[in-house]
C-alpha cells in the first residue's frame, strides 16, 4: 500500500467580502421599519369616532396636548380627574403659553405651527375650553381634534 502523508490540512478562510452588504441592509431595513416615539403617554385617550378626518401633512410643525386621565401608574398621585400632558410630563392650563412659545422656537416653519389636541372621550368641555382661551393668548390659532374613524373603534 501507498503510504499516505499524515499532513495537516489548513481550513479554508471564510469569505466575508459580502458581509459589509448584509450588514447595511438589515441596518436599513430597520430604519425603515422602526418608529420613534418622542413622548410617553402618562394619560389615557380613547378618541371620539368621526367623519370628516384628514392626515396632517407637515408633522414636523405639530406640537401635541394629551388630556385624559392619568394612566394606572399615576391615579394614586393624580386621581381619575383627566389632566392635560405637555410633552413626558403634566401641566396645567396656565403652562401653554410657555409651551407653544419653546415649540416654536425649535421649528423652522414658525407660521405653519398646528396644534393637535388628543383628548380622552369623556372630557369635560370645561377644561377643554380653558385650554383653548390659552391656546388663543399664546396665538396658536391652528388647532387640531384628534379622531378615529368609524368603523375602527377606539385608539390609544
Amino acid at each position: 500500500m501507498a503510504g499516505f502523508k499524515k499532513g495537516t490540512r489548513e481550513m479554508p478562510e471564510m469569505n466575508t467580502s459580502s458581509l459589509p452588504d448584509l450588514i447595511f441592509t438589515i441596518l436599513f431595513f430597520f430604519m425603515i421599519v422602526t418608529t420613534m416615539r418622542e413622548v410617553t403617554l402618562n394619560v389615557k385617550i380613547t378618541v371620539p369616532a368621526g367623519t370628516e378626518l384628514e392626515k396632517l401633512e407637515k408633522k414636523s410643525a405639530v406640537s401635541f396636548i394629551y388630556v385624559g386621565p392619568p394612566t394606572d401608574q399615576y391615579r394614586a398621585k393624580y386621581g381619575s380627574k383627566p389632566r392635560m400632558q405637555l410633552n413626558n410630563s403634566f401641566a396645567d392650563p396656565s403652562m401653554i403659553k410657555d409651551f407653544i412659545a419653546q415649540e416654536r422656537q425649535s421649528m423652522e416653519d414658525q407660521a405653519a405651527q398646528v396644534v393637535s389636541m388628543k383628548i380622552d372621550r369623556d372630557t369635560k368641555m370645561s377644561l377643554i375650553n380653558e385650554i383653548k382661551a390659552q391656546l388663543r393668548q399664546s396665538w396658536a390659532l391652528k388647532i387640531n381634534y384628534s379622531a378615529g374613524s368609524r368603523g375602527s373603534g377606539p385608539k390609544q
